[in-house]
């Protein structure tokens, strides 16, 4: 091998090393989750030096980490208030998923169609406004003498938490497009099929995926509300029967489940949110 054609073989492997490099995953943790995890791990240190480290909170009051275990393995093994953890939580969160979708399928139509045209709003507004203060919870009592209290009672107050947030900022995404955008869609022959899909939605789809992030964590909240009434299945039953039996760990466990159940499913909407309008990520 010449001289010469030493020096090319090397600027070829310097050059193809950074390449190989770049295509190694990172697998480095953001500032962000780092942070979150030292807090994480310190709010489960706390728990244990206040409960079994010192005694300073007695388990009456609140369970320390090996009675939180005890009683999940109970929940998960034997069941709690007529059925396991896996039962319970998946009638929780199938109730919340059909009340939200309904939420959705009612409530973001309805903003869009206040949002684009004055006389609906003009029309569907006034009584919109009269429903709207009701708390979600005051409608138990009705959706159970409608319904009895079956999961259908449950469903019309989970869909009625969650359609007010929905309505309310759909409309106000829709307000809130540039005008301007509207004028040159109208400018170039937009009908009102194409503005509406390709000019109105998504220029309000940021402020209607916020709407439905506070839908969903309304009907999480509204959800343990319901079944903590005439309920034979879900979290919320777990809930109450705890509370009667006088049980703080497995009161404990049921609230962390419904926090890890709300946690993952706006997660998933988040997920859904970065697919349908990556420009705002």
């Amino acid at each position: 091998m010449s001289a010469p054609d030493m020096p090319v073989q090397g600027r070829a492997s310097t050059a193809v090393a950074p390449r190989a490099a770049a295509r190694l995953p990172r697998l480095r943790l953001g500032r962000r989750g780092i942070v979150g995890t030292l807090s994480l791990v310190g709010l489960l240190a706390l728990w244990w030096v206040l409960t079994t480290g010192t005694g300073f909170v007695t388990s009456y009051r609140f369970p320390s980490p090996p009675e939180f275990g005890a009683a999940l393995e109970q929940f998960i093994t034997d069941g709690y208030a007529g059925g396991t953890l896996w039962v319970q939580a998946w009638h929780s969160t199938r109730l919340v998923l059909i009340g939200f979708a309904v939420a959705v399928v009612t409530g973001v139509p309805l903003g869009l169609l206040m949002g684009v045209s004055p006389r609906a709003e003009a029309l569907l507004n006034p009584a919109f406004l009269l429903v709207r203060p009701i708390p979600p919870l005051a409608w138990i009592p009705l959706a159970i003498v409608w319904l009895g209290l079956g999961d259908g009672a449950k469903v019309l107050v989970i869909w009625f938490a969650a359609f007010v947030p929905s309505v309310i900022n759909t409309w106000t995404g829709v307000r809130g497009v540039d005008r301007t955008l509207i004028a040159a869609a109208r400018v170039h022959g937009a009908g009102h099929w194409r503005m509406l899909t390709e000019v109105i939605v998504p220029g309000a789809m940021p402020m209607i995926f916020t709407g439905l992030r506070l839908s969903l964590q309304a009907s999480w909240t509204t959800l343990v509300a319901a079944e903590l009434v005439g309920a034979f299945f879900g979290l919320g039953r777990v809930l109450d029967a705890a509370y009667r039996d006088i049980n703080p760990p497995m009161i404990a466990v049921a609230m962390v489940v419904v926090g890890i159940l709300g946690a993952a499913t706006t997660r998933l909407l988040a997920e859904a949110e970065r697919r349908l309008i990556p420009w705002r990520a």
